[in-house]
């Protein structure tokens, strides 16, 4: 028996999607709980044209965190603080400071929380930090510290 589902069921499946179950199981538990429909002809075509919408949605929201990745893998961003003589920062930079940083150079709207990592920079140097965008677009960004003259 087709089902379609109303609602997220473990080991099923997830709402809008039409699985096959067993009979009993379908017209026992599922359908008297509220849980799925008796999937038809008409609702099996109306699902999969939403399904097909849904993809494509997905499709371009990922080629556009694709295009922002390389936009802001393209350059080194900077960021000049106080520093004492062996290279220790006075105080460290944060996620949240280089979210400003990128803001400022490029005018992408940074999110602090795409980082994978917690950043906690104390140091002067070179770093290589990881982001994740939506949709599972993944790479990382040059950051380079410099002391503050």
């Amino acid at each position: 028996m087709k089902v379609m589902l109303l609602k997220d069921v473990s080991k099923v499946g997830k709402k809008g999607e039409i699985v096959k179950v067993s009979d009993g199981y379908g017209r026992n538990y599922l359908i008297p709980r509220g849980l799925a429909i008796e999937a038809k002809e008409g609702e099996i075509k109306h699902v999969k044209k939403i399904q097909e919408v849904k993809n494509e949605v997905k499709q371009k929201r990922k080629e556009k965190n694709e295009r922002l990745l390389k936009q802001l893998q393209d350059r080194v961003y900077k960021i000049k603080i106080k520093s004492g003589a062996n290279g220790k920062l006075f105080g460290s930079i944060t996620a949240k400071d280089i979210a400003k940083v990128i803001k400022e150079t490029t005018n992408i709207d940074f999110d602090k929380r795409w980082f994978v990592e917690k950043v906690n920079i104390k140091e002067i140097g070179l770093y290589t930090l990881k982001i994740k965008l939506a949709e599972g677009v993944k790479g990382d960004i040059k950051l380079r510290v410099e002391p503050l003259e």
